[in-house]
């Protein structure tokens, strides 16, 4: 019988591949017996009615719900990555990573066929709709900052810290380290 597997949106630092697999394997070493055991299916993907905000002091984001009666409520979107192939351990890895900050729950997102992380759009059609979980920001809305959180800035200038031998001093002991 297989095991079942379970989908999930992320919109932060967990869109890198290489810090998903540091989570949920502790390391992205095909030597690591976990990691050359289990391999996620990676798509971008959007949400709509969210926004992502920085959240302040931190690498990381955050996103909440947009009430529907917000003036620009058709504009909020959230680009990142549906992810299968999620284990119950790897959840639980999640869960503590993203620690009381936030709270998992679920959502409907749209998979997009020919779109990038950056919020180019290819004719920015969307695809199938599919149901996944995401962390939503539950702390004090006061630790959000209204400007966007850019992956590319991210990329560029703090995944080393992230997923590298650079990270093992600056966020040792860090519960929450992202959105």
């Amino acid at each position: 019988m297989a095991t079942p597997t379970h989908s999930a949106f992320f919109y932060g630092t967990l869109m890198a591949p290489q810090v998903l697999h540091r989570v949920c394997h502790g390391s992205t070493s095909p030597s690591n017996p976990i990691y050359a055991a289990h391999q996620f299916t990676i798509s971008p993907a959007i949400l709509h009615n969210y926004r992502r905000h920085r959240v302040r002091h931190a690498d990381y984001p955050a996103i909440l719900p947009v009430a529907p009666t917000d003036s620009d409520a058709n504009q909020a979107t959230v680009r990142g990555t549906y992810v299968t192939g999620l284990t119950a351990t790897d959840l639980w890895r999640l869960d503590i990573f993203e620690g009381s900050e936030y709270r998992r729950e679920r959502v409907r997102v749209r998979v997009l066929p020919r779109a990038n992380l950056t919020g180019s759009r290819d004719g920015g059609e969307e695809g199938e709709e599919v149901e996944a979980e995401t962390y939503v920001w539950i702390a004090d809305p006061q630790d959000l900052d209204d400007r966007e959180w850019d992956f590319s800035e991210f990329q560029r200038e703090k995944m080393r810290f992230w997923v590298g031998s650079e990270g093992a001093g600056e966020y040792a002991g860090r519960s929450s380290i992202m959105g």
